[in-house]
């Protein structure tokens, strides 16, 4: 793939992250990928796997989103900083919602195959959303 194809799929992403669309899931993610995320103890898989990540931030932060502040490819590596934004009116990690809005970056690491995501390693600032919504003290 070409850089700018890969930056046309990590646009529809974002858009399948923000959206949830199970279609666009199908159509960018392997069913064979591979999604690794620090609030769940094993690997998620496939399409469904990746959205059930996103479908528990919508539970916790229903107007959660996902902008794109920067991506750097490398073959079919690509880093990508995402800024994300929501507010907390849900339980998130056993806590009760709070109503406090938070911003935090994200970095994740994706990878590709037979223009596919496969592999998807995040580094979510779960400390800066705790913080900023109150759920921890500062």
């Amino acid at each position: 793939m070409t850089d700018t194809e890969i930056r046309e799929k990590i646009s529809l992403f974002e858009t399948m992250i923000n959206t949830a669309d199970e279609n666009l899931a199908a159509e960018l993610v392997s069913e064979d990928a591979i999604f690794y995320a620090p609030t769940q103890p094993e690997p998620l898989k496939g399409p469904k796997g990746y959205l059930s990540i996103v479908y528990m931030m919508r539970s916790a932060f229903s107007d959660i989103q996902w902008h794109l502040e920067d991506c750097v490819i490398e073959s079919e590596k690509i880093a990508v900083c995402w800024t994300c934004t929501g507010t907390n009116d849900g339980e998130f990690m056993g806590h009760p919602a709070t109503g406090k809005p938070f911003k935090v970056r994200c970095m994740n690491f994706y990878y590709f195959k037979n223009d596919k995501f496969i592999s998807d390693v995040g580094n979510p600032d779960l400390l800066g959303i705790l913080i900023q919504t109150g759920i921890i003290g500062k």
